[in-house]
């Protein structure tokens, strides 16, 4: 995820590998790589439904899509897109996107492992008209990428992660920087919106305090 929108790239994951044995000829990056081929057609196939859907009224208007490397080790999501997002069509294009690369260089996180979306993915005049079936598709995304980390931004986003029925996952509470368990693989990480969070200093500091905990929990992740 950048903000000119989608990022390509290794994550974490697919770092490091090591043969399987030496007498077979399947390598552990032969298996990564049929795994990112797999997300990367899944992801294709979703943004084909998203196109086509008709359970929003938006229009002629085209849905705003993720961003990012297919198989993320962070998942960012908040709610609703920006007049950038829908004239660009990526999320977390424009002031987020830029605030983001920002918050990341300095936390010493690759860019390249991180994916982001929203909630709401039609550019609808109100966020609100948006029809349940779209916004439930998170769950399909979040199990395609298969992130490490969910990093839920804003109210709105915390009320859809906790509505929508991702397997195995716990409630997340509206705890500010504290890292939770969403599910028995994937953490999740609460912090003001983004958007919000650019319009004051005190409002960035408060963004900052709360996400700057990805930071140490990037820090913290085993290299393979």
């Amino acid at each position: 995820m950048h903000a000119g929108g989608a990022a390509s790239g290794p994550s974490k994951k697919g770092r490091n590998a090591a043969r399987v044995g030496a007498n077979l000829p399947t390598t552990d990056d032969e298996i990564q790589e049929k795994y990112l081929e797999r997300a990367i057609r899944e992801l294709n196939e979703l943004t084909h439904r998203l196109q086509e859907c008709s359970h929003c009224p938006r229009g002629n208007l085209m849905p705003v899509l993720g961003s990012g490397h297919p198989q993320a080790d962070i998942f960012l999501l908040k709610f609703a897109p920006t007049a950038a997002e829908i004239e660009e069509g990526v999320a977390f294009y424009g002031r987020a996107g830029n605030a983001l690369q920002k918050s990341f260089r300095r936390l010493n996180i690759d860019p390249l492992v991180v994916y982001g979306t929203l909630c709401v993915k039609c550019p609808v005049s109100d966020p609100s008209l948006a029809g349940g079936e779209c916004i439930e598709r998170i769950v399909e995304e979040v199990a395609i990428v298969q992130p490490r980390i969910v990093v839920v931004m804003g109210e709105r986003a915390l009320e859809v992660v906790n509505d929508v029925d991702v397997p195995l996952s716990r409630t997340l509470e509206p705890e500010l920087g504290v890292v939770q368990e969403l599910t028995p693989t994937i953490d999740a990480l609460y912090v003001p919106d983004i958007d919000e969070s650019l319009d004051s200093e005190e409002a960035k500091r408060e963004f900052w305090t709360a996400f700057r905990a990805l930071g140490e929990w990037y820090s913290d992740l085993p290299p393979y």
